[in-house]
């Protein structure tokens, strides 16, 4: 990707001023230079807060968002072009759109961000022992999530930016492949030298387990790779009573309040999303992220949930996430299917005790215990505990649910086009999915 990875730091403020060559940039005088930002210990630490701080803001906004739209679970009700083009999907969604251009260019921004941390901290010997460690590990974290992110949403992305703008593509299992070696590489770093205090304090903070986030995405990625056995291995290795949130500030505010609450640009849809043959009514998770009012013939209805307020945090992953991992790689692999039922269970029956509140509150699963009606019921359980965190298009493509052009139901798009500005500066972009 060309010019996203010029960046400024404010040290002091984890501030992130990007420049690139779109003739649009101002110089900041006050701004640090590269060289501060890269090669000193203050700089890596200011940036590796930045990468948590540009993801929980800007990333979340577009990655759980418009994939949202996409898959269903909520209505672009906003008049502009950009959310009506994204709302009607299919062919009527044009490479111009600007949506899936801050989706791709903030993913861009997010890799060249970890990466220059991952080529540069280790050249500081002012950054040794566990404060390294964690600030690599940390780095290719978010360097995975970025691509999985690209993974979920596009049928080939690169895998490394280029400062040249000509970075090359390759599909979408070979994306998610790099993602897992890197979260494979990160779990192995900071097993063999602890992260330090002094990252704890600086980087990662209180709520934020960097060994627990690191296997939870693997296991994401692993089970959307098909890796189930490696799946297995890193969900049944996270602990669930860790709990890992992005916080907020008034000046770094929640991006699902101020997308859903102060822009209105979205609203969530009945049954969270869900055909009615999907849903079960009674579902507290329905009430939990959706704030429902009818007055007369008229429903309105809100996102709350993790969007109530502009302060409030936004978990990293939801813990019940790895026992619907565990579950659907058991059953992929042809495992035990009781063994699935009881981690469908932990979920389905669940009334208080969730780190979240997210509780589902069902009665135990009655229906058939074959693979196929499990494998549904996994569907459904993720579509409801997963509820805008990004997951669904992926999971509707997955589990095989109805697809364009047959139908836009549960989805209406299966890949997203590449953007007009990436294939303007980089002669090596595909060409675009047909819907």
């Amino acid at each position: 990707m060309k010019n996203f990875n010029k960046i400024k730091l404010g040290l002091l403020t984890g501030v992130l001023f990007f420049a690139n060559a779109c003739k649009l940039d101002t110089i900041n005088p006050n701004a640090p230079t590269d060289t501060d930002v890269l090669t000193t210990r203050d700089g890596i630490i200011g940036l590796s807060v930045g990468l948590r701080q540009y993801y929980s803001t800007n990333g979340i906004s577009t990655a759980y968002f418009y994939p949202a739209v996409t898959a269903r679970e909520l209505s672009g009700t906003a008049t502009f072009t950009n959310v009506l083009e994204l709302e009607a999907g299919g062919t009527a969604l044009p490479t111009a759109n600007g949506s899936i251009l801050s989706l791709w260019a903030n993913m861009q921004k997010l890799m060249s961000m970890s990466e220059d941390v991952i080529a540069n901290a280790p050249k500081i010997s002012t950054i040794s022992g566990g404060t390294l460690s964690g600030i690599m590990a940390h780095a290719k974290l978010y360097k995975a999530i970025a691509l999985g992110t690209l993974a979920t949403s596009f049928e080939q992305s690169n895998i490394n930016t280029d400062r040249n703008g000509k970075a090359t593509f390759v599909p979408r299992a070979a994306v998610l492949a790099e993602a897992i070696r890197l979260l494979n590489d990160a779990i192995a770093q900071i097993t063999a030298t602890p992260v330090s205090a002094d990252f704890t304090a600086k980087v990662a903070g209180p709520n934020f387990n960097l060994l627990n986030c690191l296997r939870a995405f693997n296991a994401r990625y692993n089970l959307m790779a098909g890796n189930y056995a490696a799946a297995i291995t890193n969900a049944a290795a996270v602990d669930l009573t860790s709990k890992n949130q992005f916080g907020y500030t008034t000046q770094s505010v929640n991006p699902l309040w101020n997308t859903s609450t102060q822009l209105r640009y979205y609203t969530p849809r009945a049954t969270l999303g869900l055909p009615a043959s999907l849903f079960e009514t009674g579902d507290a998770r329905e009430p939990f992220y959706i704030t429902t009012v009818t007055s007369g013939s008229t429903v309105t209805r809100t996102l709350r949930g993790f969007s109530v307020a502009q302060t409030d945090f936004i978990p990293v992953y939801l813990p019940d996430e790895m026992k619907l991992i565990r579950a659907e790689a058991i059953l992929r692999n042809n495992g035990v299917l009781t063994d699935a039922v009881l981690l469908i269970n932990e979920v389905r029956t669940q009334t208080t005790g969730d780190l979240f509140g997210v509780n589902a509150a069902l009665p135990a699963y009655t229906g058939l215990v074959t693979k196929d009606d499990l494998l549904l019921e996994v569907y459904k359980q993720r579509c409801a505990e997963l509820f805008l965190t990004g997951m669904r298009l992926e999971d509707s493509r997955r589990f095989g649910r109805p697809a364009p052009p047959a139908s836009t139901v549960e989805r209406n798009r299966n890949f997203y086009p590449y953007p007009d500005q990436e294939r303007v500066n980089n002669p090596n972009v595909p060409a675009d999915p047909a819907i």
